[in-house]
């Protein structure tokens, strides 16, 4: 053979062998990044080349489903059961426009590629059966979920209920909603459903519930009455306080406004009735920012890892601003703000003795058999107060309900306990105010089994008949008397 021609061949075989080293990284080291690849077609024709399990609420009601496609790649396509109803807590999966919440986060036992699955994919190549999906179960109780659905009728909110003892997420709803079906496929008439609903100005894609943050407005003067209880700014809630009438911002000449009467030297137990900022203003002062956030942090508030398994967006106590910022923050306004579910979070630790549970929606993941293959354990998540010190914080919310301004909470034979809040926003408050509730209810034995909290960014009401007693107080009620019913 000839100089040139050994050339030749050396240069070949050097050519053949990077690309057989290539081939085996490729089909090696990168195999499984390639294989998940949202890029890679096959990925989502492999998704939906087999019925997806389900996502259950108690009492194995299934709020998902699965039909065949025709002239498609993919198979089957997810449909729903009460998809506007529901959506906030499955979120959608779209042949075409990929997958959110629940229906994201459990894809693979919900398409039965979950690694501990193996087992019955295996039984299934001898025994013929086809590969399935597992299912999710959820802690979602159905006739809460409705009434929590219906009450808020056409208005613009949320409302997330907590079983404060395991922290079990009881219903979650947020409107205005959106159908996962109408986009489910990947026909012109989904892609159209998509393109409206992703362009529509009332953000029906929010999750309003754990996405979405307002001014907590008066319901977080709970919190700041935790503080004061907890750090010895109050020790007697029935006693005095020293607050003047008017009460100046600290450092300012800036009145607090009152909106109602009796304020002068009222007692926290009266305070908390009436809803006297001055009060709550001047002991968020007492107790100081850095012992404020303190607490606040405690029931969840600047934690930005709270999933449900959906994560939360973080609810916000400023830890950086001045003595007059912290004194605003301290009736829920300034730069505080708080998810729906936080603020549950809040009321449910307070009826449960000072003790937070942290919030979950899946109760288990089961095989397609329905053997269970995980199941969710309660975890506490912190102690915000002492249970000598929430027990008075009920007594407070209790007197709101029996005698201040959440008297439409108010069940029969039942101790409820409250707190009512009108969260102005917007530049010089300018805005429609946001209507709050927060309350918890106990059963017969002493337990409360239901913490809800409950927000309206909108309404037909005028602005001077916006208020959390008003609006939101009536959804709370219906929510609470579900779960009531359905404990009974």
């Amino acid at each position: 053979m000839n100089k040139p021609l050994r050339r030749i061949s050396l240069f070949c075989g050097l050519l053949i062998l990077a690309l057989l080293i290539r081939t085996n990284w490729l089909q090696y080291v990168h195999a499984e990044e390639l294989s998940t690849r949202k890029e890679n077609r096959r990925v989502q024709i492999a998704q939906y080349a087999t019925q997806r399990g389900n996502i259950i609420v108690k009492g194995g009601q299934s709020i998902t489903g699965s039909v065949a496609t025709d002239g498609s790649d993919y198979k089957y396509k997810r449909t729903y059961v009460e998809g506007p109803m529901w959506a906030p807590v499955t979120g959608y999966a779209s042949q075409a426009f990929g997958s959110t919440q629940l229906e994201s986060l459990e894809d693979k036992i919900l398409t039965g590629n979950d690694d501990r699955l193996f087992f019955d994919r295996t039984i299934g190549m001898f025994t013929g059966d086809k590969k399935a999906g597992g299912n999710v179960v959820t802690t979602l109780m159905p006739d809460v979920q409705k009434a929590a659905f219906d009450s808020l009728g056409d208005k613009t909110g949320a409302v997330a209920a907590i079983d404060p003892r395991t922290g079990a997420i009881l219903a979650l709803v947020s409107k205005p909603s959106y159908d996962p079906s109408t986009f489910a496929g990947n026909s012109k008439t989904d892609e159209k459903a998509w393109v409206e609903l992703k362009d529509s100005e009332d953000k029906k894609l929010v999750n309003r519930a754990l996405r979405e943050t307002y001014p907590p407005g008066s319901t977080f003067k709970v919190v700041t009455a935790a503080a004061a209880l907890e750090n010895g700014a109050v020790t007697d809630i029935n006693a005095p306080t020293d607050t003047p009438e008017p009460y100046f911002l600290p450092g300012t000449k800036t009145p607090m406004v009152n909106h109602a009467k009796g304020c002068e030297k009222a007692s926290l137990n009266d305070a908390l009735k009436v809803s006297c900022n001055s009060v709550f203003a001047m002991l968020g002062d007492k107790v100081g920012r850095d012992k404020m956030v303190e607490t606040a942090q405690k029931f969840g508030f600047n934690n930005d890892k709270i999933d449900t398994p959906v994560r939360a967006f973080a609810s916000i106590y400023d830890k950086t601003m001045g003595k007059d910022g912290n004194a605003q923050s301290a009736i829920g306004q300034f730069n505080t703000a708080a998810t729906p579910l936080q603020m549950a979070m809040v009321t449910a630790a307070i009826a449960n003795d000072g003790k937070l549970m942290k919030p979950y929606m899946v109760d288990q993941l089961t095989a397609p058999n329905l053997d269970v293959i995980e199941k969710h354990e309660p975890q506490e998540m912190s102690r915000p107060l002492s249970a000598a010190n929430a027990q008075k914080i009920q007594q407070m919310m209790v007197n709101v309900v029996e005698n201040g301004t959440g008297e439409k909470a108010k069940i029969k034979g039942v101790t409820v306990g409250g707190k009512t809040g009108t969260a102005q926003h917007g530049e010089k408050n300018a805005k429609r105010p946001y209507a709050w509730f927060i309350s918890y209810a106990k059963a017969a034995d002493g337990t409360s089994p239901v913490a809800v909290a409950v927000v309206i960014e909108d309404s037909e009401a005028s602005r001077d008949d916006i208020s959390g007693g008003g609006l939101a107080a009536p959804v709370a009620q219906a929510v609470m008397k579900a779960v009531l019913s359905s404990k009974n």
